[in-house]
């Protein structure tokens, strides 16, 4: 029987490597997207014209309401998540004394709330079956914290200690709970920034480049699958030895 994937933010970056990766290995995928529609229709289209077992809703991670009825259908039709990658965030980049109250509310809305949402509506049915996976994903930020990314790293950090506690109280039902923590990785988060910043990034990395979606997309399937049968609470750092 194939698993059942639920990823979030899904249409573009990581998430989207992260569909792909989970579809090509015969998993039955579906996403979710908050404002990218286009995008995600355009992916759901071409990895079913490759066989594939993909679907995807427009929902806000933040918005219980909206998690709640998505999780709700998806239950309805294919009656079981798996796997729930966390994936979905936001980031801002500027001075922390210049942060406006409603950005620094929506950042945590989006990337911790919209985690803890989607783990509440799928841990139910996890629990009864005593079988499942949550991957979620921090960053390097969340370990180190970053200057002019104060709430981010803040985020960040706080997923990490999702991650860590929940793993305690999901272990005896059979769940493990895992995260991945990635580097300066060439998504569109990160597409503003110049060809300096970008090229100083690589320099520092001990591996020499840039991380890319998949790089990250192959750690999280990993975490996912029965070869990390044995492995819960852990913090996996995809980032090129940049932080070690």
């Amino acid at each position: 029987m194939k698993k059942v994937v639920l990823i979030t933010g899904g249409s573009r970056g990581i998430g989207r490597a992260c569909v792909e990766a989970f579809a090509r290995q015969g998993c039955a995928v579906v996403f979710f997207c908050r404002t990218r529609a286009d995008l995600a229709a355009s992916l759901a289209e071409t990895l079913r014209s490759e066989g594939c077992d993909v679907d995807w809703y427009q929902c806000d991670v933040s918005v219980k309401a909206q998690v709640d009825a998505a999780v709700a259908d998806l239950l309805h039709r294919y009656h079981r998540v798996d796997v729930l990658v966390n994936n979905a965030a936001v980031s801002q980049f500027g001075l922390f004394t210049e942060m406006a109250e409603a950005d620094w509310d929506t950042m945590f809305a989006v990337n911790v709330k919209g985690a803890a949402l989607c783990s509440q509506a799928v841990l139910p049915g996890m629990i009864s079956r005593q079988s499942g996976s949550i991957v979620c994903v921090s960053s390097m930020w969340g370990q180190t914290g970053a200057s002019c990314e104060v709430c981010y790293s803040a985020t960040k950090a706080a997923i990490i200690g999702f991650t860590k506690a929940l793993a305690q109280e999901a272990g005896p039902s059979g769940i493990r709970v895992n995260c991945v923590a990635p580097g300066f990785i060439d998504t569109d988060m990160n597409a503003s920034l110049d060809d300096s910043v970008r090229a100083s990034f690589a320099g520092e990395t001990p591996l020499g480049r840039l991380g890319t979606p998949e790089d990250v997309a192959r750690a999280v399937t990993f975490l996912a699958g029965d070869d990390a049968r044995f492995i819960t609470g852990q913090v996996i750092g995809v980032n090129g030895g940049y932080v070690v």
